[in-house]
């Protein structure tokens, strides 16, 4: 074979993923030796029969593989950084007793791959489906310390409790108690939890009858089943179909949808903060801190049409931060500089009270550019009905299980 041969032959599966795994230590993913010997050795590609081999070890590309009737995505084996993120998070041990809520298979293999023969791995999928998936996976890749259960996650895994770790890779609004309790002494839950419609991956510590946040990532998932299943309202204002823009609730009040469509085909109004992003900066603990400081955010969701037509400047499918107050809104946006990495925040409003909502945003992005811009967000959770007076200053989102709070240095 000669050297052109060489280099036009297609890429073996190690080849591929010693790639990701390259690719994933640059974008700061994968730290650990033990996390990265994992992602070297684990065939993640089985588990998607039919899929290219190269989209099954391709960083940023979730595997879906199950929708509901209304088209939204309910299983899935997460992209390689998020898994790589969330088990970095977990801080996995050899010899550890470790849960997973939600299956899949590759991500359940990663774990036994960390536990070692003297450690264990339990993972729980409500989908017999996804559980049988999963349990093939496990048996063509050989794995004997993985045990798959399929019922429902919130309740944890009680025959095979205490755990060293709980890994959450489905998106949870709350923490069920029997997650904390399962927990041992100063264990570790790592949970993409929603708060006010905006997802993170949170490692958490266990403090007694709290939790503590060591860790927050920004993220997306496949929302949770069962009896834990809460999902976001959307609410639109504007239903053209093919260029719908919508208000997705989460625990906000209920909007003057009429009011709000009115607003959105009024001229809009600028108010900018001064504050710069650099172009490669995220706005995820920007977008954490307008949520703690106002009141009714939710978040604006919008199809690329709406944006092409001009009805909003800015889509993003995590949504946009927006502020409503009855009959205006105004929405986080930026804009270019004289310096091309270098963006300014702002906010655009509609409504006949436009310009004051957005120059209420815009004041907040000053705030945390003033005063939290080198800070992380520090989030708890406590049991349901625990008093105010037990819970630290910040804002508070009350779940059926759990009272969260998100405060700040």
């Amino acid at each position: 074979m000669t050297n052109d041969d060489h280099k036009n032959a297609p890429a073996s599966e190690q080849d591929l993923r010693d790639d990701m795994v390259r690719e994933l230590i640059e974008k700061g993913a994968l730290r650990s030796p033990g996390v990265v010997a994992a992602f070297r050795k684990v065939p993640r590609h089985l588990v998607a029969s039919g899929v290219e081999m190269a989209k099954c070890y391709s960083v940023e590309e979730p595997l879906i593989t199950k929708t509901d009737s209304s088209g939204v995505h309910i299983s899935s084996v997460s992209a390689p950084r998020i898994q790589a993120i969330q088990i970095e998070q977990a801080d996995i041990q050899p010899g550890m007793n470790v849960l997973e809520i939600g299956s899949g298979g590759v991500n359940a293999a990663y774990l036994a791959e960390l536990v070692g023969e003297r450690g264990n791995v339990v993972t729980v999928d409500i989908d017999p489906e996804v559980a049988q998936r999963a349990k093939g996976f496990i048996k063509d890749t050989g794995y004997r310390n993985v045990t798959i259960i399929c019922d429902d996650g919130g309740n944890g895994a009680i025959d095979h409790q205490p755990f060293d770790r709980i890994v959450v890779t489905v998106q949870a609004a709350d923490i069920p108690s029997s997650w904390l309790h399962q927990l041992t002494t100063e264990g570790r839950l790592v949970v993409p939890l929603r708060m006010r419609g905006m997802t993170r991956t949170i490692a958490f510590v266990r403090d007694d009858h709290r939790l503590i946040s060591d860790g927050v990532e920004l993220c997306g998932f496949v929302p949770m089943q069962g009896a834990g299943e809460n999902r976001m309202q959307v609410v639109l204002i504007h239903d053209v179909p093919g260029e719908e823009v919508g208000l997705r609730l989460d625990g906000h009040p209920e909007p003057d949808t009429k009011a709000l469509a009115a607003a959105l085909r009024t001229p809009r109004t600028e108010a900018w903060s001064g504050v710069m992003l650099a172009g490669d900066e995220s706005n995820e603990h920007l977008d954490l801190w307008l949520t703690t400081a106002l009141d009714n955010l939710p978040l604006m969701a919008a199809e690329p049409a709406a944006r092409e037509r001009g009805l909003v400047a800015s889509a993003s499918p995590l949504g946009v931060p927006t502020l409503v107050d009855g009959d205006s809104f105004a929405y986080r946006t930026v804009r270019r500089t004289e310096d091309p990495d270098r963006f300014e925040l702002g906010a655009l409003g509609h409504g006949p009270r436009g310009q004051q909502v957005a120059e209420r945003l815009a004041a907040e992005m000053r705030t945390w550019d003033r005063e939290h811009r080198g800070d992380r967000a520090h989030i708890e959770v406590y049991p349901a009905g625990t008093p105010d007076d037990q819970l630290p200053a910040g804002r508070v989102i009350d779940r059926q299980h759990s009272r969260v709070t998100i405060s700040w240095p």
